[in-house]
C-alpha cells in the first residue's frame, strides 16, 4: 500500500522535487526531503506539513558528499524505520552557452551535483535497502541529453544527464539478483527555475525558446502526479516513467496551431 511507503526525495525543496513530495504525500506516503540549506528545508517541510501533518521531515544535505547523503539515509531510517523509495532528483543546470564560455567551476558543479550526486544516492540507498527484508526502489531523474538529444550550449548539463542514464542502466543490471529495483524518471520539459536558469542573461534566446517550450512543456503540477503514480505502481526493475513520450510530442506539434499554451503564465494548466 502507498500509505506504508517511506520516500526520500533529494532536492525536494523546490521545483519537480517539491511537486513530487506533495503528490506522494497526497497518496499517503511518508516523505523525507533534503535541500542545500537549513532555511530552504525548513520552508519546504513547513509547507508540506500543512497538507500532511506528521508525515514529512527533512534535513540539509550536500548530495556531492557521500557522507552527507548517508546522513540523509540515517535521518530517514531514524524517523520512519526504513526507506522504501529513494528518488535522486537533485540537479542543477548551467547557462546555455558554448562550452568554452562556461566556467570551470560551473561545469564542475553541474557534473558533481547531477552525476556524483545521483551516484552517491545510488550507493547509499542500494547498501541500505539490501539490508532491509523488503528491499526497495531507487529512481534516477533523467533530463535533456539522457536519451541522446544534442543541442549547442547544453554540453555540461546534457553530458551529465546522459551519464546518469548510463549509471541507471548499469545499476539495473548490477542489482538484478538483489531485492532492490531501479527505475528511470523522465519529466520532460517543465517550467521550473532550473529551466529559466539555462537562459540567464539571454532574454532574446529565452523568448525564442519559449515557442518550443509552450508546445512541448508543462508545469510542475501537471507532470508530478503522473510521475508519482508511476513510481508507486512500478513492479519491474528497469521501468521508465516518462511524461513526454514521442507520441505525445507529435500530438503537441500537430495541434500547436490550434491550441495556444503558456506554461510560464501564473495559473496556467
Amino acid at each position: 500500500m502507498s500509505g506504508s511507503r517511506v520516500v526520500v526525495v533529494t532536492g525536494g525543496t523546490r521545483g519537480i522535487g517539491l511537486g513530487l513530495a506533495k503528490e506522494l504525500l497526497a497518496r499517503g506516503c511518508r516523505v523525507v526531503v533534503c535541500g542545500r540549506s537549513d532555511a530552504t528545508v525548513r520552508g519546504a517541510v513547513a509547507e508540506l506539513d500543512t497538507a500532511a501533518p506528521g508525515r514529512v521531515t527533512g534535513i540539509p544535505a550536500d548530495v556531492t558528499s557521500r557522507a552527507s547523503v548517508q546522513a540523509l539515509w540515517d535521518h530517514a531510517v531514524a524517523t520512519y524505520g526504513h526507506v522504501d523509495v529513494w528518488i535522486n532528483n537533485a540537479g542543477i543546470s548551467a547557462p546555455r552557452r558554448p562550452l568554452p564560455e562556461v566556467g570551470e567551476d560551473t561545469v564542475s558543479a553541474v557534473v558533481a551535483t547531477n552525476l556524483f550526486g545521483a551516484t552517491n544516492g545510488c550507493v547509499v540507498a542500494l547498501a541500505g535497502m539490501q539490508q532491509q527484508p523488503a528491499g526497495g526502489w531507487i529512481w534516477n531523474m533523467e533530463g535533456f541529453g539522457s536519451t541522446g538529444q544534442v543541442q549547442p550550449g547544453m554540453a555540461a548539463y546534457g553530458a551529465s544527464k546522459r551519464a546518469v542514464t548510463y549509471l541507471t542502466e548499469t545499476l539495473v543490471k548490477e542489482a538484478k539478483d538483489s531485492n532492490v529495483k531501479v527505475g528511470f524518471l523522465s519529466p520532460g520539459i517543465v517550467a521550473t527555475d532550473l529551466l529559466m536558469d539555462d537562459y540567464d542573461g539571454q532574454p532574446e534566446a529565452m523568448e525564442k525558446a519559449k515557442k518550443i517550450f509552450n508546445i512541448l512543456g508543462d508545469r510542475v503540477e501537471t507532470v508530478t502526479p503522473y510521475l508519482a503514480d508511476g513510481v508507486l505502481a512500478a513492479t519491474k526493475s528497469g521501468t521508465r516513467v516518462a511524461w513526454l513520450t514521442k507520441a505525445k510530442a507529435f500530438g503537441r506539434f500537430a495541434t500547436a496551431g490550434f491550441k495556444k499554451r503558456d506554461i510560464f503564465a501564473e495559473g496556467a494548466a
